[in-house]
């Protein structure tokens, strides 16, 4: 694919594959070699490829329309809409197209609640080290990861960091100007780190305390990838906002945050916030595809179950290698395996590819684990088998 690099602009670091086609849980390069996919395009292909019934929903909208617009209703908008509403328990929903634009809206959204409070525009927001929202400058700006961070400052102000399951960090931070606390239900990026209970559920109970709204970002962990449909049912909790992405669409780009009923009687309305694509026709047909399918084909309790497969899976390949392997952690199908500092990953992945196992890393020399939650036990052995010998 030598015209790629010819044309497009080098801010990705491509494998030496170009894919062409998948099926099922597998994928195939231009050259016909088929690989076992352990990534699953980076936790968005929840059903795999050519799941029975996405395909044909998309195309029947096809021959409807693919655009409208904003300003109209349509039939497909409703329908995703209720799904992502009754879903989480939330009151309303906002389509956008990528999970980056679901934090924007998040941040917007928090930032109006607390004006409409005092009329001030000086609050603060409180987000956590080693995590990652997204790239453009909002996202960005919430994102505890210096190195993303350094060449774009100064970025969005009001903003400060605490440290992730360490709640005494959160608290020396929250004041009268707190408006928001955002977090990621499970860091992905940072290396899969979930939520300790004692930390999630204080940080709820302090936002109900000081009138702080909670911002979940479950767009790598969310629908259905640690075994609940979302992962703060795990800790019984409700967030104030939640953002999601990635298998919102399992393919399709689209995004959306969803607000309780009290963030919505006190934020955005009409003229705050917009979108030209978001929730259109197209996308919205395919978030209405995926839950329905979810829903048919029990694919949330498919995933719990398949989970405990991997975690035993990956804490006996953990034991047959201390010397190399630190730390397993993460829930249901989002799983890292820390490797120590002088076995890095990046080699593991390479081989691995020439093996037939498309597999990706996290922060921290992590492994990290996010197939397509239709795998089966059998592709779980495939891939440690693969990894055995990659190690």
């Amino acid at each position: 694919m030598k015209n790629v690099d010819e044309f497009v602009l080098h801010t990705y670091n491509r494998f030496p594959i170009a894919i062409d086609s998948g099926s099922g849980v597998h994928v195939r390069d231009a050259e016909g070699k088929e690989y076992l996919d352990f990534m699953a395009g980076i936790a968005v292909y929840a059903l795999g490829y050519h799941y029975p019934g996405y395909d044909e929903a998309l195309i029947e909208q096809v021959k409807k329309t693919l655009h409208t617009s904003n300003l109209y209703y349509h039939e497909p908008l409703a329908r995703a809409a209720r799904d992502v509403v009754l879903s989480t328990g939330l009151s309303k929903v906002f389509f956008t197209n990528s999970g980056a634009e679901a934090i924007e809206g998040a941040i917007k959204a928090a930032k109006k609640y607390a004006y409409m409070k005092d009329g001030k525009n000086d609050h603060e927001i409180i987000a956590m080290n080693s995590s990652f929202h997204g790239r453009s400058v909002g996202a960005l700006s919430v994102t505890g990861n210096a190195h993303y961070q350094e060449p774009f400052k100064p970025l969005m102000g009001g903003v400060v960091f605490a440290e992730f399951n360490n709640i005494e960090s959160v608290k020396k931070l929250i004041n009268d100007r707190t408006c928001a606390i955002i977090m990621e239900t499970v860091q992905g990026e940072g290396g899969i780190y979930p939520a300790d209970p004692e930390f999630i559920c204080e940080i709820r109970r302090l936002c109900d305390e000081k009138d702080i709204l909670l911002i979940l970002d479950e767009i790598q962990c969310g629908m259905g990838r640690t075994g609940k449909m979302w992962a703060y049912e795990h800790y019984g909790i409700q967030p104030d906002i939640v953002t999601c992405a990635k298998a919102l669409g399992c393919g399709v780009p689209v995004g959306a945050f969803a607000l309780s009923e009290k963030a919505v009687e006190k934020s955005l309305v009409p003229g705050d916030h917009g979108t030209t694509y978001g929730g259109n026709p197209f996308v919205c047909a395919a978030v209405d595809a995926v839950f329905r399918l979810f829903e048919e084909n029990d694919i949330v309790s498919r995933a719990a179950s398949i989970g405990r497969y991997l975690e035993e899976a990956l804490d006996g390949f953990a034991k047959r290698h201390p010397d190399k392997v630190v730390a397993h952690r993460g829930l249901g199908l989002m799983r890292g395996l820390e490797f120590a500092a002088d076995c890095p990953v990046g080699p593991v992945t390479s081989k691995a590819l020439k093996k037939g196992l498309l597999i990706i890393s996290a922060g921290g020399n992590v492994l990290r684990f996010v197939p397509p939650l239709v795998i089966s036990e059998a592709d779980v052995d495939e891939a440690v088998r693969i990894l055995e010998e990659c190690v």
